[in-house]
């Protein structure tokens, strides 16, 4: 068995950048003009009133301060609030191998490794631009690499189980290298005229670089000491689109195709649940929580992230200890915790213990303890 080390982690920052208040204005100018249209219907009954959003209350419900997006003023639009994402011929890279190449180029410069050192390619994220070819197979194809490539979608926990995939392929020899990214374009999916969930997700994508630790070179190494996984299936957080919706008698709808969530429900469940599987894993690999210097959460909710270091440790987290990073980039699905450990790894000494942890839909968990070389 070979160990697995992640040597290299990159980062693609779309170019736009949507603040709280801008979003507000938005929602707000919808929902004035909304109000008014109906305002005979909505006086009858036969309509609910819409109620505008706030910047105190997104930051109060999240943490969110702004967003990076791929596309600004198709969203801010209050005649379309969807970004616009002109389609690309089947000539052209799509803009998530756009994205993914990116920040692939970024991972492979910190480890030290060119495309030709790279024998598979993962795309992990919970936003696949289609369902064939596979988006891995076409950066493949864009970087140069030789070797194979696929997709899969575990949600907002899509990296960490991406990671223990390609650390099991390390372990057993059945590949020296691999690439793994997370492009999202959550916006996408997103209904921006829903005031309890328009301020939640941004765009972004991640990579990292997964090698054997016996040819690694990189200075930024983390030993990838044990991998943890769950899933328990719920309705809390659902998107009901896809490729059947043509074919159902009653038509596509639109209510359930888009981003869905309990959020009340979501952040009771998932918390003690993310903890527990935290805690668990660290005392199977005969570790303390008190060992673990820093926690590179999911970053869907700031409330979620306080909650589960809280009961992890017995007591607040330091900014130090529990990074934050949604406050500029919001939730960015399986980016937001890659995102968290690509920013706040440098600094950590040799030996330092960290864990990475993701949480979303399905429900799905993973938790990835490392070490630093």
């Amino acid at each position: 068995m070979h160990q697995a080390v992640i040597s290299g982690t990159g980062l693609f920052t779309p170019a736009y950048s949507i603040s709280n208040e801008e979003l507000v204005e938005s929602f707000n100018t919808y929902v004035r003009t909304f109000n008014a249209e109906h305002a005979e219907a909505i006086a009858r009954g036969e309509v609910e009133a819409l109620s505008e959003s706030s910047v105190a209350f997104i930051e109060k419900a999240s943490g969110i301060k702004s967003r990076f997006v791929v596309d600004k003023a198709g969203i801010l639009d209050p005649a379309r609030m969807i970004p616009r994402i002109p389609e690309r011929s089947n000539d052209e890279w799509g803009i998530l191998c756009e994205m993914a190449v990116a920040a692939a180029r970024e991972a492979l410069a910190r480890a030290g490794r060119t495309p030709a050192d790279i024998d598979g390619v993962i795309v992990a994220c919970s936003n696949l631009q289609r369902a064939y070819p596979a988006v891995a197979i076409e950066v493949q194809a864009a970087l140069g690499i030789q070797g194979w490539g696929y997709d899969m979608n575990v949600a907002c926990s899509s990296a960490t189980f991406g990671l223990q995939a390609a650390c099991n392929a390390i372990q057993v020899g059945q590949a020296k290298a691999i690439l793994l990214v997370d492009p999202e374009i959550c916006t996408g999916h997103l209904n921006f005229r829903d005031r309890d969930s328009h301020f939640i997700f941004g765009d972004a994508a991640t990579a990292v670089i997964i090698e054997r630790a016996d040819l690694a070179t990189s200075a930024h190494c983390f030993d990838i000491v044990s991998t943890k996984l769950l899933t328990q299936f719920s309705n809390n957080i659902r998107n009901n689109f896809g490729f059947l919706n043509r074919a159902a008698e009653e038509g596509p709808g639109t209510d359930d195709k888009l981003f869905v969530q309990e959020g009340r429900k979501v952040f009771k469940d998932v918390c003690p649940m993310v903890a527990e599987l935290i805690g668990a894993h660290l005392q199977e690999n005969a570790l303390e929580v008190n060992d673990v210097q820093r926690f590179w959460l999911h970053q869907a909710n700031l409330n979620m992230n306080l909650l589960i270091v809280r009961k992890l440790l017995g007591r607040d987290a330091t900014l130090e200890e529990a990074p934050v990073i949604l406050d500029t980039y919001a939730n960015t699905s399986s980016a937001g915790s890659v995102i968290a450990l690509h920013k706040y790894q440098d600094d950590l000494p040799k030996g330092a213990l960290g864990v990475l942890s993701s949480f979303g839909a399905g429900y799905s968990i993973g938790s990835v303890i490392l070490r630093k070389r």
